[in-house]
Formats: structure tokens, sequence, C-alpha cells
């Protein structure tokens, strides 16, 4: 079932150091689970929902956008030596007064895009909403702490129930309209915080990993093989 969400952004421009010596010869989206590349296995289902897929890619980005424009993805956007907001702020993205699906490559999860995107609408389609998971032993995370909906706080030290999953919707035309030019969602995070414009779901995924050294990558192939 498509969604009334027309776009979706896919976040790999990352360096990967902590899965070194792997990707010392491939970026870390290019990185393969169940025999396919993370970035591709995010591509998939996400295209199941969503039509217009960008990715933001910076180290060896040409290996990974002559992998992704064979998948049909509507855009690659270079943000080489450039913060994770960076596209928000810039053209064309900083334009398009709708919401945008947000993931990183090294998500690997099963989502319930459609009841994200009813409460998305239910929560007053704020400027950033982000998408909680249950915290998963030795996975490294943001606490999310909050007030109903509205985040009051995140942190690495301060535990709590819930925490970032990498995951989020955003306007970018909305979050320009209240904020200056930034390269880092923590700094975006910490405006709209500020300003009590950032809120959380109550959707939290059923199964949830995320990839960022080669332990994980071990723990992943162990235990997590989601389908």
């Amino acid at each position: 079932i498509k969604l009334m969400i027309k776009h979706a952004i896919i976040l790999a421009a990352g360096r990967g150091i902590r899965l070194m010596p792997l990707t010392k010869k491939v970026p870390k989206a290019m990185v393969k689970i169940k025999n396919q590349t993370l970035i591709l296995n995010g591509i998939k289902k996400i295209q199941r929902y969503i039509d217009n897929i960008h990715i933001t890619v910076g180290y060896k980005g040409s290996v990974i956008a002559k992998h992704v424009i064979k998948n049909n993805v509507r855009s690659v956007i270079n943000t080489n030596n450039k913060g994770n907001a960076w596209w928000i702020f810039n053209f064309p993205f900083n334009l398009i007064n709708e919401p945008i699906f947000v993931l990183t490559c090294d998500n690997i999860t099963n989502i319930n895009f459609n009841l994200i995107e009813k409460d998305y609408k239910k929560k007053g389609s704020p400027e950033c909403f982000l998408i909680p998971v249950k915290p998963i032993k030795n996975l490294e995370g943001d606490f999310i702490h909050r007030k109903k909906n509205i985040v009051t706080k995140l942190s690495r030290k301060i535990e709590s129930d819930i925490y970032c999953s990498g995951i989020q919707i955003v306007n970018p035309y909305k979050i320009n309209k209240i904020m200056k030019k930034t390269e880092s969602f923590n700094n975006v995070w910490k405006n709209l915080m500020f300003k009590k414009k950032l809120k959380v779901s109550d959707v939290i995924p059923k199964q949830w990993f995320a990839i960022d050294n080669i332990k994980q990558l071990k723990m992943y192939k162990k235990n997590f093989l989601l389908k």
C-alpha cells in the first residue's frame, strides 16, 4: 500500500570507520547482509510504500551511486564533507513542504510505514518526528525523554524506555522557516527541542537493528536475521 508521504531519503555518506577493515574497500552502505547490500535491503523495503527514494553519498560515493541508480532511486545527492542534515537546508529539499521519511543506511528494520504515517498526522504533522525503538543491549543510542509526545531531552547517559532509531520524518520547508542553516542533526534536534517542536511517535518498530561496527555485524548475523 503506497503512502501519502511521497519521499524517503537514506543517509549513506558515512565513512564507516568502525567497520574497518570491511570499509577499506567498500563504503558502509555496501556491506553485505543476507546476500545483498545494507542499502539495497533498505531500498527494497521502502519501495513497497514510497516511490521517490533519495540517497546521500560521500565516501566512495560513485560506487554507491552506481549501485542504487540500478535499483530505481530518484536521486543521489553528493554530501561529501558535509554534515548529515546539510541536505535539509539546500536546494531542492529546502523547498519541499511535505514530510520526508529519513533513514540511515545501517538500519535493518521492519517498520509499519502506514501506522507511522497515521501517527504523524495524528500528532499534528510536526517539523520533525522521531521513530523510537526499545533499547537493545550492545547497541548505542540516544535515549529519548519526553512529556507526552514532546521530546525534552536526548541523552547517551540518562536512560529511558526508548531511544533514537535513526528513523524520523522531517518537513524541510517547515524546518527552514524556524531555524538557521546547520549541517548537524544534533543542532536541528536541539533547536526544535528548545522550541518544543520535536515530537516522538507512539509507534515502535517490532524489529530493529543497526550495524555500526564489526561486533554488531557478527551479532546481527548470529541473532537478528530479520525477514
